[in-house]
């Protein structure tokens, strides 16, 4: 896995690292303003950022506590960065990280193109349990719904 430090977006500052990647990422990104609104609403929403030996900002994850669930957001990661293995080091800390909230199940959404996507959260246990048609715009895709159960085994997968 990559060597980078994982760290909880507490700070309105900390908030252009996440931008940039957005931007690199996503062909609808979200704004400051969305993340602005995401650190007022502690306890439910949280984002981590991953930062290289050199304290730039590479990759990130952002997801919600919602009772015994974990919803994963966005997970990005800049684009020279990729296949690095900084996404599975946030995914791995963003699943323990649940577990620790309480969390025992996670879901999030995937275009159904996105293959490398795909490929790492089947290697953490993700299963397809759905399809949202036409979720995505820019362009027009369907969204894969993917669970993965049992996360107090994440330690261990």
């Amino acid at each position: 896995m990559a060597t980078c430090r994982i760290e909880l977006l507490t700070t309105a500052d900390q908030i252009d690292g996440v931008l940039a990647i957005e931007q690199a990422s996503f062909t609808n990104p979200w704004t400051r303003e969305m993340y602005l609104a995401e650190l007022e609403n502690r306890g439910v929403s949280y984002c981590f950022l991953a930062r290289d030996a050199r304290g730039q900002a590479v990759g990130f994850c952002s997801f919600w506590r919602i009772l015994d669930e974990l919803h994963i957001n966005n997970l990005a990661v800049l684009p020279d960065r990729r296949r690095a293995g900084v996404g599975s080091t946030l995914l791995a800390h963003v699943l323990s990280e649940g577990v620790r909230l309480g969390a025992g199940r996670a879901t999030l959404e995937v275009r159904r193109s996105n293959e490398a996507a795909r490929l790492l959260y089947e290697r953490f246990g993700f299963t397809v349990r759905g399809v949202r048609q036409a979720y995505y715009t820019g362009p027009v895709e369907d969204a894969l719904v993917l669970w993965r159960e049992g996360l107090s085994d994440v330690a261990t997968s």
